[in-house]
């Protein structure tokens, strides 16, 4: 049966790679950075299991490689991946040949996804062979896989382009690529240290608790008002719903836990459009389109986070009550 920890092979594995074509091609820090990243993906099941049976050693090691992790990030700088000219001519002369066919194998990702998904409901053999605990993210890596073996075929590339190519999006990218898993586990740390029940007794002596418009009101501007400090509404869900979404909205005044979740997290994204905290949706772009004004992305966004906003709202009030 597929699992997370097969999907975390892969992701692993992939940045092993491109830790060692790094490092043959001496960028020292980008190495380290990837090989210290690729770490939890590969034996996070084993440090997990070292720790519940007291053997505390192996996540302290972790501990350190976030530090180093943020040492380097320090030293690197995302930058725009200069080709070769050979290689940019002959890249210009498969995408003329392939035309539009070039996005099939993004769009494979989330149609394979949502096949896998809406599959399960109706042919439970899916869930056989994926662990339905964790079937729409082990669906996403599969499919993702899976595009990746689309693409090389209608490209007729080698199989070790995949990786080499990979290696140029991770490098462009460099750190901020890091930054949603960081700061989602930031959120779960902040959830075990008691931010959420602080938020809700905040909330408690703010607002009346005994309205629900007050509360849903204050779980949204919340969403956002997370996610634009932490960069990834991620980080800023399970905060939320410990201190407000869960003893407040679900609890007391009965709201669905299924639309509060799913719309909640939609109202958190407005965050992320306005916030250079979202470094990798809002800071790498700029560099790599080598923009002028370093928040272009934000300008052009923040018009639409306000309608998304006032939409939200809105379909919660409707939704979530009902």
């Amino acid at each position: 049966m597929l699992t997370m920890t097969h999907v975390f092979y892969v992701i692993g594995a992939t940045l092993v790679g491109a830790a060692v074509l790094n490092l043959r091609d001496r960028r020292w820090l980008q190495a380290a950075f990837w090989a210290i990243l690729a770490a939890p993906c590969l034996v996070g099941d084993q440090i997990l299991a070292a720790d519940k049976a007291g053997t505390r050693w192996p996540a302290q090691v972790m501990g350190a490689g976030v530090i180093a992790l943020a040492l380097l990030a320090w030293r690197i700088r995302a930058r725009k991946v200069v080709d070769d000219p050979e290689q940019a001519r002959a890249r210009e002369a498969s995408a003329a040949r392939l035309g539009n066919r070039l996005f099939l194998p993004a769009l494979a990702i989330p149609g394979i996804t949502l096949v896998l998904v809406l599959g399960a409901r109706i042919d439970p053999r899916i869930t056989a062979w994926i662990d339905p605990k964790q079937l729409p993210l082990i669906a996403l890596g599969l499919a993702a896989t899976l595009a990746m073996g689309l693409g090389i075929a209608l490209t007729r590339a080698r199989l070790v382009h995949g990786l080499t190519e990979g290696r140029r999006l991770l490098d462009s990218f460099g750190w901020p690529i890091a930054l949603p898993l960081l700061l989602a586990t930031l959120g779960g740390v902040f959830v075990e240290t008691g931010v959420g029940k602080a938020i809700s007794a905040l909330v408690g002596e703010v607002i009346p608790n005994d309205s629900a418009a007050a509360c849903l009101l204050a779980f949204g501007l919340g969403m956002v008002a997370f996610t634009a400090i932490m960069g990834n509404a991620f980080a800023a869900f399970p905060v939320m719903m410990a201190g407000i979404g869960l003893p407040l909205l679900v609890k007391l005044h009965g709201a669905q836990p299924a639309a509060l979740g799913a719309m909640g997290m939609l109202t958190g994204y407005c965050g992320t459009l306005v916030t250079p905290m979202a470094a990798n949706f809002n800071v790498i772009p700029v560099l790599l389109l080598e923009l002028r004004d370093p928040h272009a992305v934000i300008r052009a966004q923040w018009p639409t986070a306000l309608a998304l906003l006032i939409a939200n709202l809105i379909l919660m009030g409707v939704l979530v009550f009902r």
